[in-house]
């Protein structure tokens, strides 16, 4: 059997999409998608994307990681997803589509340029040294260093805490965070699933954004948070309620076709 697949990529978060609106992809073998997304003898990627029709929405996204599990929610992705329906002329340039975390909202603003609406977040666990932990679609544990972040081993530091015991059955993913001198947020993120340090993460920087917001001294009617990551920049816009909730959560950044195959299953 032969699959046309996509590949598309939003800030080097890589990402391999399939049309399965007739539902021939068999997306119970954890075992073909974790050789898909091998980057030594598959096509290589961070995750695999469905694109499925719903009756609610304009189409389905499910999510694998690449070790071939289905996964929560992934905000890179979600944008990637929107390209890719545009692209296939299933949508317009505003969307909404249902993800395993509910509906998403999404505009693409320009040729590359996504923006796609996150889930409300109702709490932020702040623990000692800088730590925090919270829900932006995907679970996040958030920590501010005061090293320089080019430098530090995120492997072995993330894994320390992906794999000790309060986290090791779940799994959470780990972002480390620098405060930069102009207020913008340095990020590198270690994901689950991939158990890797991924170029991007697009829950992590949104995870990132709150965290950085939870510690400010005042409440703004909404913030606007750039945040740098190794494959390149992103934009998480907000609001904060006076109950420390936040609302209207969108993150925003290019999304990019890379090429079409076919790979015979």
């Amino acid at each position: 059997m032969n699959q046309i697949f996509y590949k598309y990529q939003g800030t080097g978060n890589d990402f391999i999409l399939i049309d399965d609106r007739d539902k021939t992809f068999p997306a119970s073998d954890q075992k073909l998608i974790a050789h898909l997304c091998h980057r030594r003898y598959g096509i290589g990627a961070d995750g695999l994307i469905l694109l499925q029709s719903d009756e609610q929405s304009d189409f389905y996204m499910q999510y694998f990681n690449s070790d071939g599990s289905e996964s929560t929610m992934c905000g890179n992705g979600g944008r990637c997803i929107v390209k890719f329906a545009h692209d296939l002329q299933i949508v317009t340039e505003s969307m909404q589509f249902r993800a395993i975390d509910g509906m998403h909202e999404s505009h693409i603003n320009g040729n590359d340029l996504v923006a796609l609406q996150m889930k409300d977040v109702t709490t932020v666990l702040e623990e000692p040294n800088g730590v925090f932990i919270l829900n932006t679609g995907s679970p996040h544990y958030v920590q501010f260093i005061n090293d320089n972040i080019a430098q530090i081993d995120i492997v072995q530091m993330a894994r320390a805490i992906r794999y000790s015991d309060r986290f090791a059955a779940e799994g959470i993913n780990v972002n480390f965070v620098q405060v930069m001198p102009d207020s913008s947020l340095a990020v590198r993120t270690y994901e689950r699933g991939v158990e890797d340090e991924t170029y991007s993460c697009g829950t992590g920087v949104t995870a990132s954004a709150i965290a950085f917001a939870s510690i400010q001294d005042r409440i703004l009617p909404s913030y606007t948070v750039r945040l740098g990551t190794p494959g390149g920049a992103l934009r998480v816009t907000f609001e904060k309620t006076e109950n420390a909730s936040y609302k209207a959560i969108w993150l925003e950044g290019p999304a990019k076709f890379v090429y079409q195959g076919v790979y015979t299953l």
